[in-house]
């Protein structure tokens, strides 16, 4: 299977399907939630710039550099909340990134960001058979760090002066990765941490006493970006 060949990853909080055109509307609609244009460490486009954002990611996928995704909340008529990419694919050396990732507000600290990236891990060495899976990230920002080192990252170093930014400061980046060989302890630690943001299902006896479920805690994770 190619690297950037399309694919549908679906999971219990979320799926992940094949950016396209038709996503514009809604992916802008998710921007909105949390003005996420206006994060400090994060590249997320106004809403009005989305069409030119999308097929930025498209025309990447055709020239076979990456694979982008449309981040989907399971049920709900399969709602935008975000866009994530396989990147810097690196197919002859089984390695690519992962990144350009960014989730509506509300779908923050729910579970979802952690199901998505099980849901890429697992197809990046389980079906690609990658070697490696990178993150990069602003040095400065302590919490994407934060949030990749919970998955088990380890650091590899920093890539001092590496971007422009936007507004024109110069961005440090923190390059970290999965190899292979760690893939089953990140793996069990996703999905622990997942099955705590899972709806806890409701016992026969508390359901005929009338009383709720125990409402789960949502987890502690930041979106990595």
């Amino acid at each position: 299977m190619s690297f950037t060949q399309p694919v549908t990853l679906t999971g219990e909080l979320v799926a992940l399907t094949p950016l396209s055109v038709d996503d514009v509307d809604g992916a802008a609609k998710a921007a909105l939630d949390g003005r996420l244009w206006e994060l400090t460490f994060t590249s997320v486009p106004r809403p009005e710039g989305m069409a030119a954002e999308i097929e930025r990611r498209l025309d990447l996928h055709r020239q076979g550099r990456m694979l982008p995704f449309t981040i989907r909340r399971d049920g709900d008529q399969g709602e935008i909340v975000g866009m994530t990419t396989f990147m810097n694919v690196e197919e002859a050396h089984r390695r690519l990134e992962i990144g350009s990732t960014w989730l509506a507000a509300s779908a923050q600290r729910t579970g979802i960001n952690a199901e998505a990236k099980l849901l890429l891990l697992t197809h990046a060495f389980e079906t690609l058979g990658c070697h490696a899976v990178e993150f990069r990230t602003h040095w400065l920002n302590h919490r994407s760090r934060q949030a990749i080192e919970r998955l088990g990252a380890k650091l590899d170093g920093i890539l001092r002066q590496h971007m422009v930014l936007p507004d024109g400061t110069v961005r440090d980046t923190a390059v970290y990765s999965i190899v292979a060989a760690e893939w089953a302890a990140v793996r069990a630690e996703l999905r622990r941490r997942l099955a705590r943001a899972l709806p806890e299902p409701r016992s026969t006896e508390a359901a005929g006493a009338g009383h709720p479920a125990t409402p789960h805690t949502p987890i502690d994770e930041e979106e990595s970006a």
